[in-house]
């Protein structure tokens, strides 16, 4: 009898029915709550220590390869360009789906002890300052993958610009890159675990009764993202990446899942650059846009803020015309770009937009019971939303590879398949 052979996405998504059927049977087990909690946390720590190790080498073994300075120029231009009018249409996305379905009319909630302190963003000049590293290593002890970023590729062109004697060291790091993906396969034969503890944790926490009161709001982020999916992803994919679409949903199903477990962009950094490459974008632009974008580009959040706008101002009885609602799209984006790297993001972008449109910041505290709920969808959506700008920044510079070797990983998991 043929030995059957599960691949790592369908074990994370055992591991994620396990967790929320155990989670609902034990939402009364407080000892239970801080085992899945551990488990989870585990895995989570495992994986963030990967993150600086791989992007720095990878970026590094990248930036010492281009030899034409114009080329990241161009990379990084395209990058930014992709990241603005995604962020742009996400928005405008959630915008229209919450004037079509009212999320806010008719709901009934209690405001009263809902507090949210203003939350002041970092001024433009402090931005662009904080992206200059005093000390690189105090940045990668940190995580602060922006001042890693630059200095990976000023370190890399440094390596670039000795010529031949810097050979070896752009073989090193290159070398680096690869233990560090071969090290990410190891961490990820844990992740079935780690997902059943994240769900169990989740469910045990929240319960499903948290969904109720909200479940419109709750519905419509979920059908949203649904629909950036088809009707943006998937057509970029078709179109101008030129991939079949099932290779595309097939390959980036284990980062779409660990985002979806852990809420965490960084959480599915390895995991989305070893997958992304695997489809055949270039390493360079990987290993660039994809760590850029897991600070800056968020089609998820873009998405979650055009609804959860109207859902407030409808809510509070507050009109948003149609200039006000451009000029929420206007704001998200310049308040992605003015964020970039600080934690906490998504409620600092939140703030920025409810301020200027005059509307309460309690209206960020009426969401908070589902915001796990609704990050569970959004974090997904900025995973991809990543991978897809690399792809298509790639075949756009002529650097896509149609008929790509698989990473050392990906190789493992197909011979394992075979």
């Amino acid at each position: 009898m043929a030995k059957i052979k599960m691949g790592l996405p369908m074990q994370m998504g055992i591991g994620m029915v396990a967790g929320v059927l155990v989670g609902v049977v034990a939402q009364d087990w407080a000892l239970g709550s801080a085992v899945f909690k551990f488990l989870g946390d585990i895995f989570i720590r495992l994986i963030r220590m990967v993150v600086v190790p791989l992007v720095f080498a990878t970026l590094v073994a990248g930036a010492a390869g281009i030899s034409d300075t114009t080329k990241l120029g161009r990379v990084a231009t395209k990058t930014l360009l992709y990241y603005l009018i995604t962020t742009a249409v996400s928005v405008a996305v959630g915008l229209l789906l919450a004037n079509i379905v009212q999320p806010g009319a008719g709901v009934n909630l209690s405001t009263d002890n809902l507090h949210v302190k203003p939350v002041t963003p970092p001024a433009l000049n402090d931005t662009l300052m904080n992206l200059i590293p005093i000390n690189p290593v105090e940045a990668m002890s940190r995580g602060n993958m922006l001042q890693i970023i630059i200095f990976a590729i000023i370190f890399g062109f440094g390596i670039s610009s000795l010529g031949e004697s810097g050979r070896h060291l752009h073989r090193f790091f290159d070398s680096c890159g690869e233990v560090m993906i071969k090290v990410t396969g190891f961490v990820m034969h844990y992740a079935p675990i780690g997902v059943f503890g994240l769900m169990a944790y989740t469910v045990t926490k929240h319960g499903l009764a948290v969904l109720l009161p909200l479940g419109k709001v709750i519905l419509l982020m979920y059908a949203g993202c649904a629909i950036l999916y088809c009707f943006m992803f998937l057509p970029l994919v078709k179109f101008v990446v030129k991939i079949p679409v099932m290779r595309f949903v097939k390959g980036m199903l284990e980062p779409f899942m660990i985002g979806f477990t852990t809420c965490s962009s960084a959480a599915a950094l390895p995991s989305n650059m070893r997958c992304t490459e695997a489809l055949g974008a270039s390493r360079t632009v990987v290993s660039f846009g994809i760590p850029l974008g897991n600070t800056i580009n968020m089609n998820g959040t873009a998405l979650y803020m055009g609804i959860n706008t109207i859902f407030v101002a409808e809510f509070y009885g507050i009109s948003l015309p149609l200039d006000a609602q451009l000029t929420v799209i206007l704001m998200s984006i310049l308040a992605a770009v003015g964020t970039m790297g600080v934690p906490g993001a998504g409620l600092i972008m939140m703030s920025i937009v409810f301020v200027q449109m005059g509307m309460p910041l309690e209206g960020v505290a009426l969401i908070a019971g589902i915001d796990r709920v609704l990050d569970m969808a959004r974090t997904p959506m900025n995973v991809l939303g990543d991978s897809l700008g690399a792809l298509v920044v790639s075949r756009l510079e002529g650097d896509f590879n149609d008929n790509p070797e698989p990473v050392p990983q990906a190789r493992e998991q197909a011979q394992g398949q075979a």
